[in-house]
């Protein structure tokens, strides 16, 4: 089997409104609430650092100009912090940068969908496979959820290759769900997807999570805006007609996901990584057993 061609670029889909977390994300983008001291898309850079990927594309909105900072340097703040001896904080602050011009931005300036939004960055990801990173889902855990799915997508021979997760079927019907065919230790061949089933129509309880593989084909049957559930254009429904033209598969990745775009999977998200923090570790157990009796 020929190695497939290497994944060097990641989009992430960045524009959404944070409804749910209002009225903290009035003026505040919802990437950049903070899971104990560093914003969620934050980790989602670092994930995709860690898989390999040179190139970084943002598909923003309106108001999310503060993501584009984020991710350049802050002359002033890195001079002050270098001039009083903060190395640690100045490390921390570097540290999260990307190379410099491997940043890219663009705007999905309408609402509509996931598919859209990675339309959206079609020109900047040209003729080569790529992989999308939605900062929502956080994976607790290492190697990362990306670096994962690269050493599948390796072995495969390419094609698409998604992150999944079993979850309770009374939850099903809120994610894109796959239809599962034969399984090899984690990785699982993809007969089937479907976008936010009823939950006696899902073909099985494991969720599409938001980290894919994807070949630029994609583009091709994205170009149709045919919209799906919700009346948004889904990225679901552009992946299922992939499905006989390329390899598909799934990875039940290793380690704890997140869903940092509800409230409670937000505050989960914090506690797991502080508890992972020998800094906040020690203060934050006896904390945790105070309110829990």
């Amino acid at each position: 089997m020929a190695k497939p061609a290497r994944v060097r670029k990641a989009v992430f889909p960045v524009a959404g409104m944070g409804t749910r977390f209002l009225p903290a994300t009035k003026a505040v983008p919802k990437e950049m609430l903070p899971v104990v001291d560093k914003p969620v898309v934050q980790y989602a850079v670092e994930e995709a650092k860690e898989a390999g990927i040179e190139q970084f594309i943002f598909v923003t909105g309106r108001g999310k100009g503060v993501i584009e900072d984020h991710f350049d340097h802050a002359y002033e703040l890195e001079a002050l912090l270098s001039a009083r001896d903060k190395t640690a904080e100045l490390d921390s602050l570097l540290e999260g940068l990307p190379p410099t011009g491997s940043v890219s931005f663009t705007r999905q300036q309408r609402p509509l969908g996931l598919g859209h939004a990675v339309w959206c960055a079609r020109h900047f990801v040209g003729d080569e496979p790529f992989a999308v990173l939605l900062p929502d889902d956080l994976l607790v855990g290492k190697p990362g959820a990306l670096a994962q799915m690269m050493e599948t997508y390796d072995e495969v021979g390419g094609g698409v290759v998604i992150a999944a997760e079993e979850r309770k079927p009374e939850e099903i019907h809120r994610y894109g769900v796959i239809d599962p065919g034969a399984t090899s230790g984690r990785t699982i061949s993809v007969k089937d997807v479907v976008e936010k089933p009823k939950r006696e129509d899902a073909p099985s309880n494991m969720r599409i999570v938001g980290r894919y593989i994807l070949p630029p084909e994609i583009f091709t049957d994205l170009d149709r805006g045919e919209t799906g559930a919700g009346g948004e254009i889904q990225l679901t429904d552009s992946m299922r007609r992939l499905i006989g033209d390329f390899p598909f598969h799934a990875v039940n990745v290793k380690g704890d996901w997140f869903d940092c775009g509800d409230k409670a999977g937000f505050l989960q998200a914090n506690i797991a990584v502080g508890l992972q923090r020998p800094d906040i570790a020690p203060v934050l157990k006896p904390l945790l057993k105070k309110y829990l009796g």
